[in-house]
């Protein structure tokens, strides 16, 4: 547990440096744990005298044995569950089919007919009727339904397939179990149903499930199956015994498993998650099921829930039958007369030999079988009524080969209609292009009846379909390439909003708002009036006093494509705080005077192409709720300037080169699109993720109070990114509900550019829209930027902070010249 545990926690935390665990770590992990285990498992199963032992030793070796070989799979990425779960399905499946067969006891060619089970001989199966326990699945269907309860609630069901994949690797964990659990097993455990030998066999069990559970799930998936599955050993020692065939232990494993398995999505087992989002509620179902588990199989193991059959020892005769030549005699089978041996002159002494009765408990099976009926109808309304019915799966992001061209679009600049026909230019040839190239694409997806989003600033399409569509899809020559758009699942409560430690907003400017020169400008009445700032990211609280009256307003200033919500709202901060750091009053942001619109791209910290391209479609053409992207966008209205503390990484659906064509033609319509550099250094390269990596952004780097590169800020090669850098550390700015806190990342640093562009524009409104002589600008006058303490090879200053620290003051100054 600890060594599952041990990777996948270095697994997050490598993953939130931007670095990954190698490829064959799990293999290694896997091949290392099952010898730890396997070697003295091996040792037991061979050496002791006392068989019980070697029987558990044989148990523990194949346990270890799937371990290692579940470890292996996980070389199946996260972002593939599908193709993970149909492996594991087949391969347990598989295993568990050869395991049932090598340990199957061929019959014997002729035996004597078997007395009934209530006579059976003195043996150590003596205290189990032959036919099995009636009430012994139902038991364990009860068990199963109310470990699945706490799942019900808190997690939700990802697509079809993926459902379908979890169910049947359920069930291959639960073949598993039925495999090593067997009757070769349970032998050793039963004696005139003692509860002290049920427990044992529990603590056995427990330790075969705990091995099986660690090679379940993809990487982080087993940290829920490791507390789910172990503690119903009780449980299965307990009912096993009386099911001698193992339908129970199948039954229970795989109900208890595809809590697990089908309501959580190992994607979404990760840091960047924080606060009460999917990890959260899945370690709390994972924590109550094993609270559950342990109580039930701890109760069936002493016998209080479950029907018990209660062996009776009494002194029974055996009826010989008399010789032929006695005088009287009668044929065998038949009673004599007066019901003793004695009238027969020469008759032997009686025989009494002990016999067990079993005699079940009235009424096991039909109140196993009515508990159980209850139960999972009562778990079938508490899904419906209380959790998350439905497929929530992730989509798929669709990129065709054909991109629109942007050569040949005005270039015109300056604030007013000359910057406004250039954006509108943008919208039309992008919507046209989509319109025509996309639409043998959407007659198909019509025909085929799968809902479908399509977009116009990539030339994309959403589509809600599993592997089978994914394939067609790859096969169509306008297809370029299909992506996974990562589709977070719903939560059971809303997510509390996050507020700030600090309740009063600054006296007077904080020390990064005086580096990058912006209280110099204020005196000088350049507050940025005039300026619109978009604002892509968890959300704006647009009731904060340092963000309320510098909204837009009117019908097209605010879009959130997660929640629908109708006015600003936000519940993570991290949007307010950004915002606010571009454009908040109260001694908190840049250019106070200029105003912003918003839009929800990641509201609960992980987004998708599609949500991101949402957003920035939402920014070249807004429009009002409710409205159709491609023929209501109002590119009259689009804001000056976009502010982008957000970053796409693989595990969300990006690739390299995905958004790019979006932020080429932000860049087309004259709007600086400014993006965070990332919180993955010190490594060199380790600005790798888009929008930060597309030429048309402008990248932004951190840099501390004292003016060092910060360690977290990611680095370039050696050039061309990052291009400028900004206060990331210890920030001030505002939080929901009226509060401010400090803040760090280079998602801190970005509106500071932002504001200054605001700025910049707002001072002198001719250069909005010439984004080529607006960055020369920003370069020449940026301030040097200190390196990096103990600074790696590539530590020059543009791999570090591009041109330096942005300074709003200087590049007025010099924008007069």
């Amino acid at each position: 547990m600890l060594s599952q545990y041990g990777i996948v926690l270095a697994g997050q935390v490598l993953a939130q440096l931007g670095m990954h665990l190698p490829g064959f770590l799990w293999p290694l992990a896997g091949i290392i744990v099952g010898l730890l285990v396997g070697v003295p498992a091996l040792v037991l199963a061979l050496l002791p005298k006392h068989e019980p032992v070697r029987a558990t030793g044989r148990a523990f070796l194949l346990g270890a044995l799937v371990l290692g070989a579940g470890s292996a799979l996980r070389l199946i990425p996260a972002t593939a569950n599908e193709l993970y779960l149909l492996s594991y399905a087949v391969l347990a499946g598989a295993a568990a089919f050869f395991l049932l067969r090598a340990t199957a006891r061929p019959a014997p060619a002729a035996e004597p007919a078997a007395e009934p089970a209530a006579l059976a001989e003195d043996g150590p199966d003596a205290a189990t009727p032959a036919a099995g326990d009636p009430g012994a699945i139902g038991w364990a269907v009860l068990a199963g339904v109310l470990v699945l309860v706490p799942y019900l609630w808190a997690g939700a069901l990802g697509g079809f397939t993926e459902s379908i994949a979890a169910a049947l690797a359920a069930l291959g964990a639960g073949a598993l179990a039925m495999a090593i659990l067997g009757p070769g097993l349970w032998r050793h455990f039963t004696d005139r149903g003692r509860p002290t030998l049920v427990l044992a066999g529990g603590l056995v069990a427990g330790v075969v499930l705990a091995l099986i559970a660690g090679g379940t799930g993809a990487a982080g998936t087993q940290v829920l199956t490791l507390l789910v599955l172990p503690p119903l050993g009780f449980a299965v020692a307990a009912l096993a015994p009386g099911a001698p065939r193992g339908w129970t232990t199948l039954t229970l494993v795989a109900l208890a498993a595809f809590g697990p398995l089908g309501f959580v999505d190992p994607d979404e087992l990760n840091l960047g998650l924080i606060g009460r989002d999917v990890p959260y509620y899945a370690l709390l179902a994972a924590l109550i099921a094993w609270l559950v588990a342990l109580a039930l199989g701890v109760a069936y193991g002493i016998g209080l829930l479950r029907t018990v059959h209660d062996p009776v020892v009494a002194p029974e005769p055996e009826q010989l039958a008399p010789p032929a030549q006695w005088p009287g005699a009668r044929p065998v089978g038949t009673a004599w007369p007066g019901g003793a041996q004695a009238q027969w002159p020469g008759a032997p002494a009686p025989v009494v030999r002990e016999r067990r009765h079993v005699v079940p408990r009235t009424g096991g099976r039909t109140l196993a079988a009515g508990l159980a009926a209850a139960v999972a109808v009562g778990a079938g309304v508490f899904y419906l009524a209380g959790g998350q019915p439905g497929f929530f799966g992730d989509q798929l992001f669709v990129v065709l080969k054909e991109q629109a061209p942007l050569a040949g679009l005005p270039t015109t600049t300056g604030l007013g209609a000359g910057r406004d026909q250039r954006v509108d230019a943008v919208y039309r040839r992008l919507v046209e292009h989509a319109d025509r190239t996309q639409a043998a694409l959407r007659t198909e997806l019509d025909r085929w009846n799968l809902d479908y989003q399509p977009y116009y600033l990539v030339n994309a399409i959403l589509v809600n379909g599993g592997p089978e569509a994914r394939m067609w899809l790859e096969s169509r020559s306008d297809v370029d390439r299909v992506l996974t758009d990562q589709r977070l699942r719903p939560l059971p409560a809303e997510i509390p909003i996050e507020r700030g430690p600090i309740q009063q907003a600054p006296a007077t400017p904080q020390w990064n708002l005086k580096m990058v020169g912006a209280p110099d400008l204020w005196q000088r009445g350049v507050t940025g009036k005039g300026i619109v700032v978009g604002s892509s990211d968890s959300g704006v609280d647009g009731s904060h006093p340092a963000l309320a009256a510098n909204f837009r307003g009117g019908d097209d200033s605010w879009l959130d494509p997660w929640s629908d919500s109708r006015t600003p709202i936000d519940h993570n901060g991290h949007g307010t705080h950004t915002t606010a750091t571009a454009v908040g009053r109260e001694q908190v942001g840049v250019a106070p005077d200029a105003q912003w619109i918003g839009c929800v791209n990641l509201e609960r910290n992980m987004s998708s192409p599609s949500l991101y391209l949402d957003c920035m479609q939402f920014m070249l053409a807004p429009y009002a709720h409710g409205g159709n992207p491609f023929t209501d966008g109002r590119p009259a209205r689009a804001p000056h300037v976009l502010n982008n503390s957000w970053g796409c990484p693989p595990l969300e659906g990006c690739d390299s080169t995905v958004l790019q064509p979006a932020t080429s033609a932000l860049a087309a319509a004259g709007i600086a699109f400014v993006a965070a550099a990332g919180n993955t250094g010190p490594d060199c390269g380790s600005l790798d993720t888009p929008p930060a990596t597309d030429p048309a952004a402008i990248t932004i780097a951190a840099v501390d109070q004292t003016r060092r590169i910060t360690s977290f800020s990611s680095r370039g090669p050696a050039g061309p990114k990052p291009d400028l850098a900004g206060p990331g550390e210890a920030v001030l700015s505002a939080m929901p509900g009226g509060t401010y806190a400090e803040l760090s990342g280079t998602s801190m640093a970005t509106p500071h550019v932002a504001g200054v562009i605001a700025l910049l524009w707002s001072a002198q409104p001719e250069l909005v829209g010439d984004l080529a002589r607006t960055q020369q600008l920003l370069r020449d006058t940026a301030q040097p930027a200190l390196l990096a303490t103990a600074a790696p090879a590539c530590a020059t200053e543009a791999a570090q902070a591009g041109a330096g620290i942005v300074n709003a003051a200087e590049a007025v100054v010099a924008s007069a010249r």
